[in-house]
């Protein structure tokens, strides 16, 4: 990655007011070689001296919002995700998945990654069970991966995870010394994943941190849908992170990170006995099935950068597009 390299020909920064240090911050910043930096910081910039203003925020408000985000960081490790929590809570990380990953025709939507995701999930074959608390309502997940015209598309690596029947990752588990609830797999000839899992609860994001303090300042619940977790990848094709969500949920409708969507919500049934036989799983478990619609690399990129085209003439800022993203163009 390159160096921001500083230009030694800048106006003098003196008698900087209200009206003008955005200015001559942002003259500071377009030193960057970088155009794409430049825009992020400028457009920044400007929101950011705009909140304060705006809300003529005061010392103390201030110090606030960096103690906040200094304790979100200092909780946050390997296993705990503070800041993602955030992100989701805020609806920034449901905003940024949406830009980054379109969809559009009968293609899957994309949802929040969410904060319990982790990469030691055990590599598995078809037919794994996340869970073995027998006492836990069992879930068979037979899953399809296909294109937007229907046909299969094997080899595609399908990350899943899910919280216990309680509503817990096993990363909220002190005594964790292996992933449980998870697991990677991998579509076969014909498209197909599956597994078994437990019947999705809801259960409440962690309270115990700065996000948890957020919310009950704001009067938020904190109690997110029963779902499972899909994160499919495959080169050539854009990576798809998403939920799916078992219709009826008391929380439905009020997700705390704003993760649910109606092409998510999901009707459960019942495994009868050709799926038992032919699977090996108990006839009588509740059954969820999903066809999963990837979009090609080159079709996302396309539509990328006609909807970033689209909205940065709507907003005026006469910004070039580059590789699909705006950037700032400064002489």
């Amino acid at each position: 990655m390159s160096r921001c390299q500083p230009v030694s020909e800048i106006p003098p920064m003196k008698d900087l007011t209200t009206d003008n240090i955005t200015d001559n911050v942002k003259i500071l910043n377009n030193q960057c070689p970088q155009a794409r930096s430049r825009y992020i910081f400028d457009r920044l910039v400007s929101h950011l001296h705009d909140f304060v203003r705006e809300t003529r925020l005061t010392t103390t408000e201030w110090q606030t919002g960096i103690d906040f985000l200094t304790a979100a960081g200092q909780i946050s490790n390997d296993l705990r995700a503070e800041m993602i929590l955030l992100s989701d809570t805020l609806g920034v990380s449901l905003l940024v998945d949406a830009i980054n990953h379109p969809r559009h025709g009968n293609a899957t939507e994309g949802t929040v990654l969410g904060p319990f995701h982790t990469h030691d999930a055990p590599v598995a074959d078809n037919g794994y069970t996340l869970h073995h608390d027998e006492e836990a309502a069992k879930l068979f997940v037979l899953a399809t991966v296909r294109d937007a015209s229907g046909r299969p598309i094997p080899g595609v690596v399908a990350d899943v995870w899910e919280g216990d029947a309680h509503g817990f990752y096993d990363v909220q588990n002190p005594h964790r010394d292996q992933p449980d609830g998870r697991a990677v797999l991998r579509s076969d000839d014909d498209g197909l994943f599956y597994f078994t899992a437990v019947v999705p609860v809801p259960y409440p994001i962690p309270m115990d941190g700065p996000v948890g303090s957020m919310l009950t300042h704001l009067h938020r619940h904190p109690n997110r849908p029963g779902h499972i977790h899909f994160m499919l990848r495959k080169p050539g094709w854009d990576p798809l992170i998403t939920a799916l969500y078992p219709r009826g949920d008391p929380y439905e409708t009020s997700d705390p990170v704003f993760g649910v969507k109606e092409s998510l919500i999901v009707d459960l049934g019942t495994v009868d006995d050709t799926i038992a036989q032919k699977y090996n799983v108990k006839a009588g478990t509740r059954l969820l099935t999903y066809d999963f619609i990837l979009v090609q690399e080159e079709e996302a990129a396309r539509l990328r950068q006609e909807l970033a085209t689209k909205a940065v003439e709507e907003m005026g800022l006469g910004v070039a597009i580059e590789n699909g993203l705006p950037v700032l163009d400064v002489d």
